[in-house]
């Protein structure tokens, strides 16, 4: 059964006509619209932020970087590996932040340091365009910091939200997250052309995300409950994120998910990064930098079929830049229209499926959605391949990850501790997300140049992981049924502790 609430908390009172309509996507009770609107602009603009960075970074990296004989699609399945041994030196520095500061604080100091790195890269590039240093530093640092920048959104919102809350909430926040990560992609492909620019609009998204946090912050410490009052600005217990993890089944079970999870999204990744690579070859040629450019609104004048293709190598250092840059934005064009129709699909899952699913299903069930789409989605590359399938299995993929398989991983985290929701989910949704690329880089590597799999065989791989997935998924769900009732409410807010064994 629902919650009690006093008479002036929120979730009390009579919804307004704007909560009314926050309705049709949730359960938004009275006093509940405004906290839900600010923390929607929130993770709308950390989205957009996130997805513009993540646009210009595939330009960067599949057009820029160049490794001996490794190029860029094989570099990332790589680099993906050095952000887990940059991250073993963060993750520590934010735990000891985090058991001396307030929230507030905590969230304000590590944006800024994302923000004022954000203003180092623009210059460089600015400076030096694309290319492999460039591109390998970005990489890296957006890989780094990209899930820490969302695990620390949802780590404030199941701080600021009782469990019951968070159930019917968090369907509607996140509608925000998946709003951001359609706008973003367009925002970069209508600016393709300025690929580093873009990084300055990005940081001035985050600056902005900032002060919303402040406002959300402010209302809470004006909150006439006084438990959430002295809440909002304690600091964490000494504990540790790693010892929370590894101490307690529950936690456990959930950064194994997050592990096979990414494993498998990453590994298909390298596919589809695959087949941009080959598109932008396609589409920019040595030989096309060597033609004068074309009237304004005319396509360039098509190579004779019997034209011998020049090698890259003859290219001076000049014809060489304006060749990857001129590859990156084609890349992240490509990218762009990628994520546009993967997040379109992603939002309307969100708006129109995740609460009912919820509601009517559970968590425990929603929980196998995406390891079932995605056992289904690369048996089917394995046995038929192309590119049509390629790309409809990683929209299918992608837009339920991002979607209901967000909502329920930050809803896994409402039965535990404080402490659990922020180092432990940093922790999880970081490190052990990148351990998981780091496994990634060994199944590509491995299999292309030690069993020379092609783009199918690879595939066939991630179909014997998905199965691996869907076991652990099976216990995670026996383990939140331990913690909480039959009915999906919460049998008490039991620490992450009390799930030990």
């Amino acid at each position: 059964m629902p919650e009690d609430h006093a008479p002036d908390q929120p979730g009390s009172g009579e919804r307004s006509a704007f909560e009314k309509f926050l309705g049709i996507f949730a359960e938004v009770r009275g006093g509940e619209g405004t906290n839900a609107v600010l923390m929607f602009l929130n993770i709308f603009l950390i989205l957009a932020a996130y997805y513009i960075l993540k646009t210009v970074r595939e330009g960067l990296t599949i057009a820029g970087v160049t490794l001996g004989s490794i190029e860029g699609d094989e570099a990332k399945a790589y680099l993906n590996a050095i952000m887990a041994f940059v991250l073993l030196g963060f993750i520590p520095i934010y735990g000891y932040l985090g058991t001396r500061m307030g929230r507030l604080k905590l969230i304000r100091t590590t944006m800024t340091f994302l923000v004022l790195c954000l203003v180092v890269f623009l210059v460089w590039g600015q400076a030096t365009g694309v290319g492999t240093a460039i591109g390998i530093a970005f990489f890296v640092w957006l890989g780094a910091f990209n899930y820490f920048l969302v695990a620390q959104f949802w780590s404030y919102a199941n701080d600021i939200y009782s469990e019951e809350q968070g159930k019917r909430l968090f369907a509607v926040i996140a509608i925000g997250q998946s709003a951001g990560a359609v706008v973003g992609p367009l925002i970069a492909e209508n600016l393709s052309d300025y690929t580093f620019p873009l990084l300055g609009l990005a940081a001035l998204f985050l600056v902005a995300s900032i002060v919303l946090y402040s406002a959300v912050n402010g209302r809470e410490e004006r909150s006439d409950d006084a438990a959430k009052r002295a809440l909002a600005e304690k600091p964490l217990s000494k504990e540790g994120g790693f010892e929370l993890v590894f101490k307690t089944k529950y936690l456990f079970l959930i950064a194994l998910t997050m592990l096979v999870t990414n494993l498998v999204n990453t590994t298909g990744e390298y596919l589809l990064s695959n087949t941009a690579k080959t598109y932008s070859k396609e589409e920019v040629t040595a030989a096309s930098v060597l033609e004068p450019a074309a009237p304004t609104g005319e396509k360039p004048a098509a190579a004779p079929a019997d034209a011998r293709p020049i090698d890259e190598k003859t290219l001076t250092p000049l014809q060489q830049r304006e060749l990857r840059d001129r590859r990156g934005a084609v890349v992240s064009n490509f990218y762009a229209r990628f994520f546009f129709y993967v997040n379109l699909v992603g939002i309307l899952v969100q708006m129109l499926l995740v609460s009912r699913i919820f509601k009517y299903l559970g968590v425990r069930v929603a929980l196998f959605f995406l390891p079932a789409i995605a056992f289904g989605g690369y048996a089917a590359i394995g046995l038929i391949g192309g590119l049509v399938i390629v790309r409809l299995v990683k929209t299918a993929e992608n837009a339920t990850d991002y979607s209901l398989q967000n909502t329920v991983k930050q809803a896994l985290y409402l039965p535990t501790s404080r402490e659990a929701k922020y180092k432990a989910k940093a922790v999880i949704d970081v490190f052990f997300v990148r351990f998981g690329d780091t496994g990634s880089a060994v199944v590509i590597g491995i299999g292309l140049h030690a069993l020379t799999f092609g783009i199918r065989q690879i595939a066939l791989v991630n179909v014997g992981l998905c199965a691996v997935w869907l076991l652990i998924t099976v216990a995670i769900a026996r383990e939140h049924r331990r913690l909480t009732s039959e009915d999906g409410h919460a049998a008490g807010p039991a620490p992450a502790a009390a799930a030990a064994r």
